[in-house]
């Protein structure tokens, strides 16, 4: 960062020390009257009276250490729910569908295993010899 692109023109080419006891508008963005109103608020006068406030210390802590904060662990614990639940209603396996039509296809648990009964050919036997047989009679 170029020290010149912070401070106003008349401080440019000062030592940082001349900087931290500059008034504050020395520094880009804060005119006479911001100035005076920070100082009657907050008791700073300086560069290195702002730098220095507590508050502004713990403002710049903050901000510096919630880019690297992690989720909580009540955050952790709902996103996980809500992967769970979504994992549960669209598996992963779950072929893509190209129109409106079948979005998800499952397999029953009573189907049989298709390596030893191809497409369920033995109940479609079944079904047609129970069609041929004679209906009941009527009690």
């Amino acid at each position: 960062m170029n020290i010149d692109n912070i401070v106003n023109e008349q401080f440019r080419g000062k030592s940082f020390r001349e900087l931290a006891d500059a008034p504050l508008s020395a520094l880009r963005g804060i005119g006479e009257q911001q100035a005076n109103a920070l100082a009657d608020t907050l008791g700073v006068k300086t560069i290195g009276d702002l730098a220095s406030l507590q508050a502004v210390s713990f403002a710049v802590a903050i901000k510096a250490l919630a880019g690297s904060e992690t989720q909580s662990s009540k955050e952790q614990a709902e996103q996980t729910l809500l992967d769970d639940a979504v994992e549960m209603t669209f598996p992963a396996s779950d072929p893509i569908s190209v129109d409106a039509g079948i979005t998800r296809i499952e397999v029953p648990p009573e189907m049989v295993d298709a390596g030893r009964d191809h497409q369920n050919a033995r109940s479609i036997e079944e079904t047609s010899t129970i069609r041929d047989c004679p209906p009941a009679e009527k009690r």
